[in-house]
């Protein structure tokens, strides 16, 4: 009976195969993604840089996320959230750049003709 309570003691190392790891940039990603939604409303400016580099933070963890998803399936929600975000807050903050710039470049022509 002392043999079984031996083998059953034994450490056999796999605890660091399974044991759950984040995601290099997956709260860098989610925290841009959705500053680039809030960024939209300072000309667009804001709202683009945050989201492409929220995007290109996102390419390098899915190519991470891809080596082993198990290990990273926690933290790969956050990420594909933050991605979302990015999205959303690069389409709009487009909209809002190019509806400035049309409305600057408007402007000008008005003043131009007027002087």
């Amino acid at each position: 009976m002392s043999e079984s309570n031996n083998v059953s003691s034994v450490d056999l190392g796999n605890d660091n195969q399974n044991e759950k790891e984040t995601l290099p940039n997956a709260t860098a990603v989610l925290v841009l993604g959705i500053m680039s939604i809030v960024g939209c409303l300072f000309y667009g400016v804001v709202g683009l840089i945050c989201g492409v580099i929220a995007l290109i933070l996102h390419k390098r963890n899915k190519e991470v996320y891809a080596t082993n998803p198990l290990k990273y399936a926690a933290s790969w929600e956050n990420a594909r959230a933050g991605y979302v975000c990015a999205i959303i807050g690069v389409s709009i903050s487009a909209l809002y750049f190019i509806y400035f710039m049309i409305v600057f470049f408007i402007a000008i022509a008005v003043v131009s003709t007027v002087l």
